[in-house]
């Protein structure tokens, strides 16, 4: 295994942890939203705020982790996913950055029905949307020049909207917990209500996605079915047995069976993939940096996880912590 082969399953990982943790992050968003129309709102926006608090800033260190490796690793792959998606790139950097001023400004204004909550809840899904648009573009291998089509195309909608789906999802799921154990079983019924018609929905779209990807990029179809069939295989089981679980109440399971469907499904789109980055004459050897610089970034990387992995882990641990004290509380 070559040391581009490492650096490239280094930013797997990152963007796994991105997907699961910012992910669910900015599906929280829109269920800040719908709680506007609920009976439960307080109590809803109460939880969703509380599961945030701690992390919602954290969970972009996993981005910056993507965007300093990627980089520093592949530098011609990342000139060229720059320049043909600079402008989704661009929006999604516009709504973290209004998502994260609207989340500080709404709890100082203390008004659920303030600009801010809506600005909040709009960019929480405006911003998952570019992000998946462009990974469904780098899929289909189309990072060439500045071109509208590069994003706006069969496979980038299809992928933004399939992530946005796959937020409000693992987001639902991860409260049905937190609602349980803050706020009790009625609370937990409702978050459960909304993950299980969210899992059939997106479910529902993932079907739909066969068909799509054929007719619009019928090589990426052929790689997915083929090399990375496997895992989108397991990706759609996972989801079945997640709604099972939901749909039984096991809080606990559904949260890793949730996680492993979002997961696998972007692990299978890589292997896919593999070895091309973004387009047809960028590979993993090709678009690599010097292996000196890899060895240097390797080498960075393993120093840093000393301080930042246990420092994440204690954070969490901490909140889970906090979680369980208010609810014997």
């Amino acid at each position: 295994m070559t040391l581009a082969t490492v650096m490239l399953l280094l930013l797997l990982t990152g963007a796994t942890c991105y997907l699961l943790l910012g992910g669910a992050d900015f599906g929280a968003g829109l269920w800040h939203l719908a709680a506007r129309w609920s009976r439960h709102r307080r109590a809803e926006q109460e939880v969703i705020e509380h599961a945030m608090g701690p992390v919602w800033e954290t969970n972009h260190v996993w981005l910056i982790f993507i965007l300093v490796v990627a980089w520093t690793s592949f530098p011609l792959a990342f000139a060229a996913v720059s320049e043909a998606y600079w402008v989704p790139l661009g929006i999604a950097a516009l709504g973290i950055i209004a998502r994260g001023a609207a989340f500080a400004f709404r709890k100082a204004a203390d008004d659920p029905r303030s600009a801010y909550a809506l600005v909040f809840a709009v960019s929480s899904v405006v911003t998952p949307y570019c992000l998946g648009a462009v990974a469904g573009g780098i899929a289909a291998q189309r990072a060439t020049g500045a071109d509208l089509a590069n994003w706006w195309n069969p496979t980038s909608v299809y992928a933004g909207l399939l992530l946005v789906g796959a937020c409000a999802y693992l987001a639902a799921v991860y409260l049905t917990a937190d609602a349980r154990r803050s706020h009790g079983p009625e609370l937990a019924a409702v978050f459960r209500r909304r993950a299980l018609v969210t899992g059939v929905v997106v479910g529902a779209l993932a079907l739909a996605g066969p068909g799509v990807v054929r007719a619009d990029a019928p090589a990426l179809y052929a790689a997915l079915t083929g090399r990375g069939g496997w895992l989108i295989a397991t990706s759609a089981t996972c989801g079945a047995l997640s709604l099972v679980l939901l749909w039984l109440r096991r809080y606990a399971l559904v949260r890793i069976a949730a996680a492993l469907t979002v997961a696998t499904l972007l692990w299978g789109s890589a292997v896919a993939t593999y070895p091309h980055l973004g387009r047809p004459d960028l590979t993993v050897a090709t678009a690599g940096a010097n292996p000196i610089v890899l060895a240097a970034v390797l080498v960075a990387l393993g120093l840093g996880a000393l301080i930042l992995v246990p420092s994440l882990a204690w954070l969490y641990s901490l909140f889970q912590r906090s979680a369980a004290g208010h609810e014997q509380a």
